[in-house]
This record gives structure tokens, C-alpha cells and sequence, in this order.
């Protein structure tokens, strides 16, 4: 009787379209907007040559800028970990005046241009701004510095872990806690081995957007960074230099190098989420 209602229901229609249809909507719209651009990159790097590419790249102010964005980047991203899943803790579990406004204010980064965000973030952390005034007293400068860089990322990364991680916590029932509780267990004890490991691979896909998000920031970095060569210029900066003097192959040779970093670094992190996932039973 089992295997007839399984049968049954393997045979009703899906919602969606056939696995025809959809595969080949899927597979066109990746192509379009993935990877088609990349493959073109790519297929313009080979016709400049490996040599002129590492010719381009190899250079002090190309391995500065590249070390600062991916460097910067992953500061922040790690930051936006621990902070993101706190805050999606908060509010998903705490019911407190004003939540509402927190929880919309997080999508803030979404919706907001990155420019207005730059610029706004340079108005306050300015030497003669609201905050960059505080700091100053503190013989601590934030804009035209790494530390503008590092917090500009921070407001543009947020947001993706929080709204990964959120929906996870959502589906966590108390009751889990409760039954560790009466067990014996600790809070902390609890938290390490009960709900942080139902909440990593969320977690560290959050991480990854967040990650990916930094590394290729341009529009609130630029105005807070100070652009200084060898000192606080990005790579996407780079690349805009680049493309400004029509040096195609620069630009193409620093945006291959960024390409291959990113896409090392995002391996490493999918197979650490595949190995938290298989740790706790869910692949």
C-alpha cells in the first residue's frame, strides 16, 4: 500500500514545469547572466596571452590592491559572522520595542545605492565628522584608511548573514533547548553543541555572500577608502583605472586574478559547509 502512494504521488504534476522546461530556463538565464560574462573574460584573457597577463599582474601596486581587497574582505566577512548570527539570534528569539525597525533596518544595504552609502559613511567618519571627531580625539582616523575600508564593507556584508541565518533559527524549537536544559547541559554547553552546529551551514553560506559581496565592492568603498596607490587602493578601483586608459588587458588580467582568488577562496568554504553538513546528518 506504501509503494502504491508513493507511486501515486511521484505521477501528480508538479506546481512548476517539467523538468524539460525548467532545466532549460534554468540553464539559459545562468548562461546569460553567469557564464557567458565570465567565459567572455576568460576568452579575452587567452587572446592577450599568459604572459601579458602575468606581466600586468605582476606588480607591486596589483598584489598590494588585490592583497587589501581580500584581505579587508575577509576581516569583515568573519566580523559580519559572529555579529549577524547575534543580531539574527535577537531578533528572531527576543520580542522588544522596536524590533520591527531593527529587523527592516538590516535590509537597509539592499536598498540603499552604495554611493549614497560611501558618502554617508565619509560625512560621519570624516576628521572634521560627527563620529571622526570622537575618534580623532582618540588619535584613531577611520576615513582615507583601511579602517574606512573594513567598516564600509561591514554595513554592505551584514545583511546577508543575517537574512541566511534568520530562517534557521526561526525553525529551531525551544523545546530542543529545554530538553538540553533538563539533560544537564549548560547554556554554553547547549549553545556549542546544540545549536551552533544546527546553524553553521546557514551560517557559512551567509559568510560566503558576505565574502563575495566585499571583494567585489566598489561604490561605498571608494569614497571612504581615500585611494591612495599602494596604500588604500582596491582592486575594483584598479580595474576602473585600467579601463578608463583603455588598457583592456590590465583591467582583464587584474579582474582573471580576482576571479581565480574568489573562486579558491569560495571552494574552501563550500567544502567546509559540506563537511558541517554531513557532520550533523543533513547530507
Amino acid at each position: 500500500m506504501d509503494a502504491f502512494l508513493q507511486r501515486t504521488l511521484l505521477r501528480q504534476p508538479s506546481a512548476l514545469p517539467g523538468f524539460g522546461l525548467s532545466f532549460g530556463i534554468m540553464v539559459t538565464l545562468l548562461s546569460l547572466v553567469v557564464l557567458i560574462p565570465i567565459a567572455a573574460l576568460l576568452l579575452f584573457g587567452a587572446s592577450v596571452g599568459p604572459a601579458e597577463l602575468w606581466r600586468v599582474v605582476n606588480t607591486e601596486r596589483v598584489w598590494l590592491a588585490l592583497w587589501l581587497s581580500f584581505r579587508i574582505s575577509l576581516y569583515a566577512a568573519l566580523v559580519n559572522l559572529v555579529m549577524g548570527v547575534i543580531l539574527a539570534w535577537v531578533l528572531t528569539r527576543y520580542r522588544f520595542p522596536g524590533r520591527r525597525i531593527l529587523d527592516a533596518a538590516v535590509d537597509l544595504p539592499f536598498a540603499l545605492p552604495t554611493a549614497v552609502a560611501g558618502i554617508a559613511l565619509t560625512t560621519l567618519y570624516a576628521p572634521r565628522g560627527a563620529f571622526g571627531e570622537f575618534f580623532a580625539a582618540w588619535d584613531i582616523k577611520v576615513a582615507y584608511t583601511e579602517w574606512g575600508i573594513f567598516l564600509a564593507l561591514l554595513f554592505v556584508g551584514l545583511p546577508f548573514v543575517v537574512r541566511t541565518v534568520q530562517p534557521v533559527i526561526e525553525e529551531i524549537e525551544q523545546e530542543v533547548e529545554e530538553a538540553s536544559a533538563t539533560l544537564g547541559a549548560s547554556r554554553a554547553r547547549t549553545l556549542r553543541k546544540v545549536i551552533l552546529p544546527m546553524i553553521l551551514p546557514a551560517a557559512l553560506t551567509g559568510f560566503a555572500l558576505a565574502l563575495a559581496r566585499a571583494v567585489g565592492e566598489y561604490g561605498s568603498v571608494i569614497f571612504i577608502a581615500g585611494n591612495l596607490p599602494l596604500r588604500t587602493e582596491i582592486a575594483p578601483l584598479l580595474i576602473v583605472i585600467r579601463l578608463e586608459e583603455f588598457n583592456y588587458a590590465a583591467a582583464a588580467a587584474i579582474a582573471i586574478a580576482m576571479l581565480t582568488i574568489s573562486f579558491a577562496m569560495l571552494l574552501v568554504i563550500n567544502g567546509i559547509q559540506i563537511w558541517s553538513r554531513r557532520r550533523i546528518g543533513l547530507v
